[in-house]
C-alpha cells in the first residue's frame, strides 16, 4: 500500500518533490493510481515552457493532505498510488514522443490503474488517446478548455496543441456521440472555428452558454453525455480564468474561477473515467504560485474520484 508521507512527522519541504510526497517508483503493482509528468511542450503556438508543468505541480502539491473535507473522504483509506515520474519524451520530435508515451503508459492501462498525467502542452493528448482507446476502443472525452483544439493545421502543421482532438477523431480514437467539450471562448479567426467541433460530434457547451445554464446542469449534460461508457478527462488549465491561473500558454478572460474550477472536477463523480491529463501550466508566467495551487488540487480531486469509486465498488 503507497500512500504519502506523513507531514505531520516529517517537514514538508525536506526530502524530493513527488506528487504529494507520494513515493517515486515505476510499478504497477498494489496500485489503484499513478500520478506520470509528459514534460513535452515543442508544439506550442504562443508561450514555451509548459515543459515545466509538471514539476511546477509537483513542487506545490506537498502542501496537500490525505483527507478531502470537501468530498468526506481519506483518499488513502481506498487508494494505493505512486509517482510514476515522466514518460521518456523526446524533445522536437513529437511522433516519437507519441510512440514512447503509448508504449509507457500501456502496461499502467493494462493492469487497470488510473493514470493522472501531468502536461505538457496539449498536444500530448493525442499520444494519450492512442494508448486508452487500444485499451477501451473509442472513448468518451470529457474537455474542460477555452480553445475546442480541433483545427485541422496551425502554421500548415497537423500536430500542434490547437489539432490533437481533430487528430484523435480522425483516428477513431474518440466517440464523439459520447464526447463534450465545456468552456470554449475568446476571439476566434473564423467562425468554423467554433462550428468545427460540433461538425466533428461534440456537444459544446461555451462558456457563456456554461453561465446561463449553470454549474448543475453543464454536470447533468456531461453526465448524459457520457453515460457509462469508458472517459478520459482532458483539463487544460487555460479553461479557468487567467486571474485565477495566469500561469498558462494561452489565456482567455472570462473563465470560471478557482472554486467553479474544482466543482467542475468534483461535479463527474459516478462517471466510468479511465484517466486525466491536466495541461498547459507554465511556470514562468505563474504569480505567487497560484496556478500551481489550483493545478495541484485539481490533480488532487482527479484522484480523489479514484478513491469515491473504489469506496463505492466496495460498499
Amino acid at each position: 500500500m503507497y500512500k504519502p508521507k506523513d507531514s505531520s512527522l516529517s517537514p514538508r519541504y525536506t526530502g524530493v518533490r513527488t506528487f504529494m510526497r507520494l513515493e517515486q517508483i515505476r510499478t504497477t503493482e498494489d496500485v489503484d493510481f499513478v500520478v506520470v509528468g509528459n514534460p513535452f511542450d515543442t508544439a506550442v503556438s504562443n508561450r514555451i515552457g509548459a515543459r515545466g508543468g509538471p514539476q511546477h505541480v509537483r513542487n506545490f502539491s506537498i502542501l496537500l493532505r490525505p483527507y478531502n473535507p470537501d468530498q468526506g473522504i481519506n483518499i488513502f483509506d481506498y487508494c494505493s498510488g505512486v509517482d510514476y515520474g515522466d514518460f521518456s519524451i523526446v524533445p522536437q520530435n513529437i511522433h516519437r514522443t507519441y510512440d514512447v508515451v503509448k508504449e509507457e503508459l500501456s502496461p499502467i492501462l493494462e493492469n487497470d490503474i488510473t493514470p493522472i498525467i501531468l502536461g505538457g502542452d496539449h498536444s500530448v493528448s493525442l499520444g494519450h488517446l492512442r494508448a486508452f482507446a487500444e485499451k477501451y476502443g473509442p472513448v468518451s472525452l470529457v474537455h474542460f478548455d477555452s480553445h475546442s483544439d480541433t483545427w485541422d493545421n496551425y502554421f500548415g502543421e497537423k500536430y500542434m496543441h490547437g489539432t490533437p482532438f481533430r487528430r484523435a477523431v480522425e483516428e477513431g480514437l474518440i466517440d464523439t456521440e459520447h464526447s463534450i467539450q465545456v468552456g470554449l471562448r475568446g476571439p476566434l479567426y473564423t467562425p468554423d472555428d467554433l462550428t468545427d467541433p460540433e461538425d466533428l460530434g461534440f456537444e459544446v457547451i461555451t462558456m457563456r452558454d456554461a453561465r446561463k445554464l449553470g454549474q448543475e446542469e453543464v454536470l447533468k449534460r456531461i453526465h448524459a453525455r457520457a453515460g457509462d461508457r469508458p472517459v478520459f478527462v482532458s483539463y487544460d488549465i487555460d479553461f479557468v480564468d487567467p486571474a485565477f491561473a495566469p500561469g498558462t500558454g494561452t489565456p482567455e478572460v472570462a473563465g470560471p474561477n478557482s472554486f467553479e474550477a474544482l466543482e467542475y472536477v468534483r461535479g463527474l463523480e459516478g462517471l466510468n473515467i479511465k484517466g486525466f491529463d491536466l495541461v498547459e501550466v507554465l511556470p514562468e508566467y505563474d504569480s505567487g504560485e497560484i496556478t500551481a495551487a489550483l493545478a495541484s488540487s485539481i490533480a488532487y480531486e482527479m484522484i480523489t474520484l479514484v478513491a469515491l469509486h473504489k469506496r463505492t465498488k466496495e460498499s
